[in-house]
């Protein structure tokens, strides 16, 4: 299959209510990993949903997004954060974390979040810059208080 009859397989047991569609999803999302290809990226964050019934399941997809080039993951995700905030809003929160624990990726995930808010401003993009900016402050302060003791 390719990658979009692939996505479309992901996007059809997205929600694994059956063992069945488990391993659909399972199946689709291994065939994915092996012929992993960018230009999908967006895609691929959009099979996210917060209905689904086997979290762990698609934690794998939250770690296969994760394998990509840092910039190209979070470019994707700050496009497709708006629509994600509809069916997917806690896996948009767990993805926004693990961007912020990651000291490189809250770097860059602060630069672009910066770039949409100028060139396409919406109101998700200044709160997740916001708290881009409250991360780092709280990191700044915290290493202050190791180099004082």
């Amino acid at each position: 299959m390719n990658q979009t009859e692939l996505i479309a397989v992901l996007k059809d047991n997205r929600l694994m209510r059956t063992e069945e569609e488990t391993a659909r999803f399972e199946n689709a999302l291994n065939e994915i990993l092996e012929n992993a290809d960018e230009q999908y990226l967006s895609e691929y964050h959009l099979i996210l949903d917060d209905k689904c019934q086997q979290p762990e399941v698609m934690f794998g997809l939250v770690h296969f997004l994760e394998s990509f080039d840092v910039e190209k993951q979070i470019t994707a995700f700050i496009k497709v954060v708006p629509q994600l905030m509809i069916n997917a809003s806690e896996w948009a929160r767990i993805i926004h974390e693990r961007i912020l624990n990651d000291e490189l990726a809250c770097h860059v995930y602060n630069q672009l979040l910066h770039s949409a808010n100028l060139e396409t401003p919406h109101f998700i993009y200044c709160l997740l810059e916001a708290s881009v900016i409250n991360r780092q402050k709280e990191q700044d302060e915290s290493l202050g208080e190791l180099h004082i003791s």
